[in-house]
């Protein structure tokens, strides 16, 4: 695990302590240390005004806006609380103000894009729990307790006052901010001219005091037409690395872009055919794709909470509820406003430092967008069920589930690409795709062993270096090979979906330690681009203000 725990990105780090969760003490806010890693650190992210053209609401929509972005804002609060605990606690025991910043983008002491690594002084490793456990609990404790909904999405678990193991519903743990949210969300419906969208706002406020999401989930996939939409709640499961269970609160308030998602519509039908065509044995693929799903485009102008810390979340696959999943399908988000500030101020960067000159013109925003839209199309891909009876691939994998999730929407949604191609429904040449997603994964590898999406990319790197997919030049620059590149994420695709058709965790386990690693010759090219100047990410300059409305 050690060469999981080095840097990254940027050389040296404050030394890791192990994490025991046999042991995980709560730490008290102290001085921060480690100023020059902080500096340079804060360094690496770009801002960005997230702004987009309004111009095709209308008035009533434009005034949903400022109360949809009061909504999120509690979001993010309660998304500091789950993460962290108190924000104000922390935030203002740092006496430096880079140092604080960088607290406020990671939401906590720890930095996310780099493995967690503490930043600030007396924080030791972040606990694998956050805050939806008590630190001191152990897995085999939780396991034997009497506590309900060991583990739920939306509830905490916490000791009553004889110490015992309980459970408590979100709506009820966060009761109060919660219900001003749902309070916001109807005022907004009922500004609300689309129908869709009204009764989608009218539930989703419900939820957030019920903790019931799925009727809003089904009323979300539902609505068609409108052209204002966002995404809150508890949503994604990452932050919860003990068990991958429990759910942190974001939320997205997004523009659609209905000329582009008109393009992007002829692709649902396709999915059953592409999933019938997937290079596995026949069992790991016998589960039918919705085709209710939906691949649309969006401007987004607001983020807050999960999808905000660390790296900037450019493309969503939701909902993530496996019921409403295979009776209504996924919507598969674009967003292309913050797809395209990734690839000019970090991808074409990135490009030009370590991709050979002979391909740099195969490096473009088209095939960016497709490997990243077909990334998210293709999680609705493979097989959510095991195929021997230990229920749910999310279950019986637990913590390691998420990281080979997001492998294995790489190697398919490559796959995809690949196969579209062929149909001539994607315009080629294949080359662009495969040099486009190389540069991609020198992107995204960058995220650190401690986010799911730079495990992903990790395995990726260094299976396809073993398969000869790419070489390194006497220059220093990656080249790829196109035959070889397809033959990898075949066989890269077909192992990840046995894993999850078996949910063989200690295998998974292992494949992690062994292959979603940083290894020397890598790193060094990761600390040529923090010479050279690349941001990691970037950062939002963003609001109400920055939208140019009241």
């Amino acid at each position: 695990m050690q060469s999981i725990l080095k840097a990254i990105l940027f050389g040296s780090l404050l030394p890791v302590a192990a994490c025991n969760n046999n042991d995980q003490q709560e730490k008290k806010p102290e001085v921060e240390t480690g100023q020059s890693y902080v500096a340079q650190r804060l360094a690496g992210y770009a801002p960005v005004k997230l702004t987009a053209d309004l111009s095709s609401l209308t008035e009533k929509e434009k005034q949903m806006i400022p109360l949809l972005i009061e909504a999120a804002k509690i979001m993010d609060d309660l998304y500091w609380q789950q993460s962290f605990g108190n924000k104000d606690s922390l935030l203002n025991s740092i006496k430096d103000s880079a140092a604080r910043e960088f607290a406020r983008i990671n939401y906590g002491p720890w930095d996310k894009l780099n493995s967690d690594t503490p930043f600030i002084a007396g924080f030791g490793a972040k606990p694998h729990g956050a805050e939806f456990y008590p630190h001191d609990m152990t897995k085999d404790e939780l396991e034997k307790s009497s506590a309900k909904d060991k583990h739920g999405e939306y509830s905490v678990i916490r000791r009553d006052s004889t110490g015992k193991l309980i459970s408590i519903p979100y709506h009820q743990f966060y009761q109060e901010p919660l219900k001003r949210a749902s309070d916001l969300l109807l005022q907004a419906a009922a500004l609300a001219e689309d129908a869709g969208l009204k009764k989608y706002l009218e539930l989703r406020a419900q939820a957030l005091i019920t903790d019931n999401y799925m009727p809003s989930d089904i009323a979300w996939m539902d609505m068609k037409n409108n052209g204002l939409d966002v995404i809150i709640g508890p949503i994604e499961n990452y932050e919860d690395q003990l068990y991958n269970s429990r759910n942190a609160f974001e939320a997205y308030i997004l523009v659609k872009d209905k000329e582009w998602s008109k393009k992007l519509e002829k692709y649902v039908s396709m999915l059953p055919e592409l999933q019938k065509g997937l290079p596995v044995d026949e069992k790991y693929k016998s589960e039918k794709p919705g085709t209710s799903s939906q691949l649309n485009a969006y401007d987004v102008i607001y983020y807050a909470g999960h999808n905000n810390s660390g790296g900037k979340t450019i493309a969503v696959n939701l909902p993530n509820n496996e019921e409403v999943q295979k009776s209504k399908g996924t919507r598969r988000s674009q967003l292309k406003n913050a797809m395209r500030a990734k690839f000019d101020q970090i991808l074409m960067p990135i490009a030009k430092e370590l991709i050979d000159p002979s391909q740099l013109a195969q490096v473009q925003f088209d095939a960016f967008f497709a490997d990243v839209m077909f990334h998210e199309v293709s999680h609705g891909l493979g097989i959510k069920n095991t195929v021997n009876g230990k229920g749910t691939v999310r279950t019986a994998l637990q913590e390691q589930g998420s990281w080979l999730e997001e492998a294995k929407a790489d190697i398919l949604g490559l796959y995809m690409v690949t196969k579209l191609v062929e149909m001539n429904e994607l315009p080629g040449p294949i080359e662009n795709y495969y040099t486009t997603f190389m540069a991609g994964i020198l992107r995204s590898v960058r995220f650190g062993a401690g986010e799911a999406h730079g495990k992903a990319n990790m395995l990726a790197f260094n299976f396809f270096e073993e398969k000869g997919a790419f070489a390194k030049t006497k220059d220093g620059h990656y080249k790829v090979d196109v035959a070889k590149f397809r033959d990898a994420m075949n066989e890269l695709g077909k192992l990840i979906l046995t894993l999850q058709g078996d949910g063989d965790k200690a295998a998974v386990e292992k494949l992690m330690k062994e292959k979603a690693v940083v290894r020397p010759d890598l790193q060094a090219d990761l600390n040529r681009l923090q010479k050279a100047g690349i941001p990691v990410d970037i950062l939002f300059e963003q609001g109400v203000g920055v939208l140019g409305l009241k």
